[in-house]
């Protein structure tokens, strides 16, 4: 596709860059939510449950320890941000070669337009993806900014993403089989992506 600049779209791909900048961005997504309870946490008294010696039974200290069910959790996670710096220009690369695979693929589809209507319609969605043979496979639409109308058409489509170019991420692009641009986004592609 003539259309297409080499130096976002004829990169050559480097699999541990995308696999690096992949990487960062499960990362970021992380909640680090989790939590356990140490054997100081755990509601047990601190009393030693039998004496050390002459019962015949193993030594233990209280109940909460660590080796009995229901005891702390020795080790275990605690809340903590996943979150770790990437360099901008790793980022950079790696949005130009993911656009490079696809486009070594012919996996990128150009439309100058998707027509909707005057409300967000499912029927239209599909319909566009069947007259272009992609109702069979994961897509990713990129639209130049937020388009409402785009969105809440294709939303209920379980293989179909709608995403505005500032939104675009590696993960998304290599997760779609067919990219479809928007000839007005590639404009905010270039500006984004270009030196």
């Amino acid at each position: 596709m003539s259309e297409l600049r080499e130096d976002i779209f004829g990169v050559e791909v480097n699999k541990h860059v995308l696999w690096e900048v992949v990487r960062w961005q499960l990362a970021c997504r992380r909640q680090g939510t989790h939590s356990t309870k140490t054997r100081g946490e755990v509601a047990y008294s601190g009393r030693k449950l039998y004496p050390q010696k002459g019962t015949g039974n193993a030594r233990h200290g209280d109940r909460g320890a660590n080796i009995f069910v229901g005891g702390g959790v020795a080790h275990g996670p605690k809340p903590r941000d996943y979150y770790y710096p990437l360099p901008k220009k790793v980022r950079k690369l790696a949005l130009k070669m993911a656009f490079s695979s696809k486009a070594k693929e012919n996996a990128i589809v150009l439309v100058d337009e998707i027509f909707i209507g005057e409300v967000p319609k499912t029927k239209k969605a599909v319909e566009f993806l069947r007259s272009k043979g992609l109702e069979d496979k994961k897509v990713l639409i990129l639209t130049p900014e937020k388009d409402e109308l785009i969105g809440k058409s294709f939303r209920n489509l379980q293989n179909t993403k709608v995403l505005p170019v500032e939104g675009l991420n590696v993960y998304d692009i290599l997760w779609a089989d067919v990219l479809v641009i928007i000839r007005s986004a590639l404009g905010k592609i270039y500006q984004r992506l270009g030196t």
